[in-house]
């Protein structure tokens, strides 16, 4: 293992050539590419405002790995990064992203036994992730599960993500489906629901007005924070029944606050209308001027490191966004498109903003904010994990949902790699990565997939006969979907062939497989 450790591994990326978008006018309603032609035509804008060059596009392996992790979940297998590789097609980016969004690829089923497609499992993840991450109660790791189905059921529909919202907010006694669910974990307490409910789907931080106004620039009020509180107040089933009661009263003070709507506007109240479907129903309208901004800024942030408005979960004149009028484009075609997640995901990642290289060639591409290049991110644990299992054919045969939940011991090895890190709000910054680094070179796992008697793929690529090239660059594709470069092959070539430190080339050829699974290139998005 010591000998291990001493091994380097270099980052070395070629670069293609950069080429400018075209300038035209947006036209409502736009098509994916037509989108994409224009976030590029607004970040320029900036951009040269700023003096500042975009950075060239990535090639095709490290495009390739970015899209696999952001869109799938993990690393793509070898057999994927080779076919990508050896496509021609001048348009092979936007047709395989189209093969991942419509679960054609990756060509592995994937590391959990069931039927849905490696996007839907991954973004159940992250949006369950998202709704939970700040959630303080007891008993919301055990309820997660259902949360994650709930969603997987409606991305496999590719359901509008204002329908998905509406179900959530409306139905607080759904025989126990995830909108309970969502009830259930904020406690059913109107306080955290609307807390809940404003900062996800709105990006708005209301809870900083729940004792007092809000001083903190957000300028809203301790009475509009419990109007919104109020549309919950009837939440709680009692003998299995919720309410219509649509007051509330404000501790501490002998106040009674009515629902209304944060643009103080008090509901048309109609004979028996529920408080949280007439609450859903001002949410999710393309009329609201938070819904649809909340979501692609929210969007934006998992796709580039940094929102449009960042942090995401404060809009407000207090916080501006860095492109306005960017933001609202993309607002406005998002509702445009009836909340269809899957354009809006095909636009983003058909940008060249999202195509460049991570490799920096200007000291003013290092501001996140002017998307000059494409910024590195830490790996979440489920794309840590899952990459580490594509790259190590280990397959896991949890339930889905169960991926970081339930009896410790009972847990299988991903569930307990899962279960050491938590959600990172700020992938840029990377948190966990240490703790994750420190797990891949000294935990057992890692170890036993490493090694020759484990991993039938690692052995039969030792004994066959053939160049000492071909098996280097076998390697380096699984783990880090590129071929070594001219440095790297000398280095590790001359490692191999001396047969590390014990003089026994399988044994080296192991060692290599583990150093590059331990690099940073591996356990980072770039």
């Amino acid at each position: 293992m010591r000998n291990r450790c001493c091994l380097a591994v270099f980052v070395l990326f070629v670069l293609a050539p950069f080429v400018p978008a075209a300038d035209k006018p947006a036209k409502a309603p736009l098509d994916a590419a037509a989108l994409a032609r224009r976030i590029d035509d607004l970040l320029a804008v900036r951009l040269r405002e700023k003096g500042v060059p975009p950075a060239p596009l990535s090639d095709d392996a490290e495009f390739i790995r970015r899209v696999f992790l952001d869109l799938a979940g993990g690393i793509p297998s070898i057999i994927d990064v080779r076919d990508f590789l050896d496509d021609t097609r001048p348009n092979k980016r936007r047709i395989w992203v189209d093969l991942i969004l419509d679960g054609t690829k990756p060509s592995r089923k994937g590391m959990r036994s069931d039927k849905d497609d490696a996007f839907t499992q991954h973004f159940a993840n992250v949006w369950r992730a998202w709704i939970l991450s700040r959630v303080n109660s007891e008993n919301a790791a055990a309820l997660a599960p259902a949360m994650e189905t709930w969603l997987r059921e409606r991305l496999k529909a590719n359901m509008p993500y204002d329908r998905i919202v509406r179900e959530l907010i409306a139905s607080p006694g759904d025989n126990g489906g995830s909108p309970s669910v969502f009830y259930q974990v904020n406690e059913f307490k109107p306080e955290n629901l609307a807390a809940s409910a404003s900062r996800l789907f709105l990006g708005i931080k209301l809870e900083c007005a729940q004792c007092h106004d809000d001083r903190s620039g957000g300028s809203w009020s301790q009475g509009q924070f419990w109007s919104f509180a109020a549309f919950f107040a009837g939440a709680n089933p009692q003998n299995g029944q919720v309410t219509d009661k649509r007051e509330i009263d404000i501790p501490g003070k002998k106040k009674t606050a009515r629902a209304r709507f944060l643009d103080d506007v008090e509901p048309d109240w109609k004979s028996g209308a529920n408080p949280r479907a007439v609450l859903s129903d001002w949410l999710v309208s393309a009329k609201n001027p938070y819904f649809a901004r909340a979501a692609v800024n929210r969007l934006w942030s998992y796709f580039f490191g940094a929102g449009l408005t960042d942090p995401i979960d404060e809009q407000g004149a207090h916080n501006p966004p860095s492109h306005p009028e960017l933001l609202d484009l993309l607002a406005d075609q998002f509702a445009e498109h009836k909340f269809d997640l899957k354009y809006l995901i095909r636009a983003l990642v058909a940008s060249q903003a999202y195509q460049r290289t991570s490799v920096g060639n200007h000291p003013g591409q290092d501001d996140p904010r002017l998307f000059a290049r494409m910024v590195i991110r830490g790996l979440s644990a489920e794309q840590l994990f899952d990459s580490l299992a594509e790259a190590t054919e280990y397959e896991d045969n949890s339930p889905p949902g169960m991926n970081r939940f339930g009896n410790p011991e009972n847990q299988s090895p991903r569930q307990k790699f899962l279960s050491r890190f938590a959600h990172q709000d700020k992938p840029t910054e990377a948190p966990t990565s240490i703790l994750q680094a420190l797990y891949l070179m000294n935990g057992s796992f890692v170890a036993e997939r490493t090694s020759l008697e484990q991993n039938k793929t690692l052995a039969t690529l030792a004994d066959q006969t053939g160049a000492d090239s071909k098996r280097l660059d076998s390697l380096f594709l699984t783990v880090l979907s590129r071929k070594p470069t001219v440095a790297e092959s000398k280095r590790f070539l001359a490692y191999y062939q001396r047969g590390g430190p014990s003089g026994d080339r399988r044994k080296a050829l192991a060692d290599i497989f583990w150093a590059l699974l331990n690099s940073a290139e591996f356990r980072l998005n770039h």
